[in-house]
């Protein structure tokens, strides 16, 4: 969709249809949990790290669905749209956020490459993978930060499209 097209209103947004699972994303990587059960560090790395993590599950769960392309598309720009909107809290300025988004980018398509590599694989690929790319507090965790992510990339595959898309999640 164009920049005039979204400026003046004469299309909906696609990225509207998916923001209520990218909110669920959030919502699931800010769950207490992963940082009091699972090692994750309670801090601005950490909470990134938790988001991405989160965010990668879910767009394998779109790979595998096929055809989802589109969809993790605007999952990626709420995504980028959201980490900007960070970093000018934090003011941070506008040469350097483009600069800081890219490395994001870059960090979050090693992780997906890196996480389904380890779920389709050895569980230690996995482990290694969380403890590249997670900052933990407790680094001995990261057994039980992969035990749940794995439950969540369980739950994920439970849960149809439709359910998806509504940011729910099976149990």
């Amino acid at each position: 969709m164009s920049f005039l097209a979204r400026l003046f209103g004469t299309k909906p947004d696609p990225r509207e249809e998916w923001r209520v699972l990218w909110h669920r994303t959030v919502a699931e990587a800010r769950d207490p949990d992963w940082y009091r059960m699972c090692g994750v560090a309670d801090s601005i790395e950490g909470r990134y790290d938790m988001i991405t993590l989160v965010l990668t599950l879910v767009m394998l769960r779109l790979e595998d669905e096929g055809g989802q392309g589109p969809a993790t598309a605007r999952l990626t720009e709420l995504f980028v749209d959201d980490m900007e909107g960070q970093m000018r809290e934090a003011g941070i300025g506008d040469p350097t956020v483009g600069k800081k988004i890219n490395a994001l980018m870059e960090s979050m398509n090693g992780r997906i490459g890196a996480y389904r590599e380890g779920l389709r694989s050895d569980p230690k690929v996995l482990i290694d993978a969380v403890r590249r790319n997670v900052t933990m507090a407790q680094p001995d965790e990261a057994e039980a930060l992969v035990q749940r992510m794995a439950a969540l990339h369980a739950r994920l595959a439970r849960t149809n499209l439709d359910q998806l898309k509504a940011g729910e999640i099976a149990a």
